[in-house]
């Protein structure tokens, strides 16, 4: 990681300040519901248009067909192809930002 100063102090680092956004995410098999990094200023919707194969997803909990709790995790990478719909969370305020 670089970081630059200019004349009156200011640093630059190439470090890309995130908010965590409660999110349900339906995938093709599971039901998610955890806290998705969107970039400050962005959207949830953003976020899921990036060009990179998977989406970080922190205090995930995984729910089967029958909504019972598989499992949870403190970090979930979910292939973005096996997302069906991903929905903002609005009753999780466990440290998120909603939109």
């Amino acid at each position: 990681m670089s970081i630059e100063y200019d004349e009156k102090g200011k640093f630059y680092t190439d470090v890309v300040t995130k908010l965590p956004t409660a999110a349900i995410i339906q995938t093709t098999t599971h039901l998610i519901r955890g806290l998705v990094h969107v970039r400050q200023g962005e959207r949830l919707k953003s976020e899921l248009e990036l060009d990179e194969q998977f989406i970080a997803i922190t205090n995930a909990t995984i729910h089967g067909a029958d909504d019972k709790i598989l499992f949870n995790a403190p970090f979930l990478a979910v292939k973005r192809s096996q997302i069906v719909w991903v929905s903002p969370d609005n009753n999780n305020d466990e440290g998120a930002v909603t939109e």
